[in-house]
C-alpha cells in the first residue's frame, strides 16, 4: 500500500482525563474525534500500528487511543497533506469541529491535528468525498 494521509475517526464512550506526553492531563468528552496523520513509510505499518493494543505510547494519538475505539478509516494516498488537511476540516462548514490545541501538530504549525466532533459519524459521509478521501474497510488485510 502506498504512503500518504489518513484520518482516523474515532468515538470515546465516556468522558476521560487522559495524561498525553508532554500534553499533560487533556479532559476528553465522550464523542467523536477525528484525527489526521500521515503514513510517510507506507499505511500498512501505520495503520496496523494503530490499531494494535498492545504497543509503546509514542505519539499524542497513542495515548487517546487506550480509551477510544476507532470507527472508521480514511486515507488519500500520494503526498503528505495532513496540515492542509487540519485547516480544511477546522475551517468546514456546516460542521462545528473543535481541536484540541497541540494535538499531534508538536513537528507543524497547526494549532492541532485532533478534533472534536459533537455530531454522529454518519454525517460525515460528505467530509470524506469533500476532502476526496477513500474509506478504508477496518478489517481489510493489508
Amino acid at each position: 500500500m502506498e504512503k500518504g494521509t489518513y484520518i482516523l475517526l474515532m468515538n470515546l464512550k465516556e468522558p476521560r482525563k487522559i495524561k498525553v506526553g508532554k500534553l499533560n492531563i487533556i479532559d476528553f468528552q465522550p464523542g467523536n474525534y477525528l484525527y489526521i496523520g500521515s503514513a510517510q513509510r507506507g499505511f500498512e505499518a501505520r495503520i496496523t500500528r494503530h490499531l494494535r493494543k498492545n504497543k509503546k505510547l509514542f505519539w499524542h494519538i497513542d495515548y487517546l487511543l487506550n480509551e477510544a475505539e476507532i470507527k472508521e478509516i480514511w486515507i488519500k494516498e500520494g503526498e503528505k497533506i495532513e496540515c492542509e488537511t487540519a485547516d480544511r476540516i477546522k475551517n468546514c462548514l456546516p460542521f462545528s469541529f473543535y481541536p484540541i490545541k497541540g494535538f499531534g501538530s508538536s513537528d507543524c504549525k497547526c494549532s492541532s491535528h485532533l478534533f472534536y466532533f459533537p455530531g454522529r459519524l454518519a454525517d460525515l459521509g460528505n467530509l470524506r468525498k469533500k476532502l476526496n478521501f477513500k474509506k478504508l474497510e477496518i478489517n481489510e488485510k493489508f
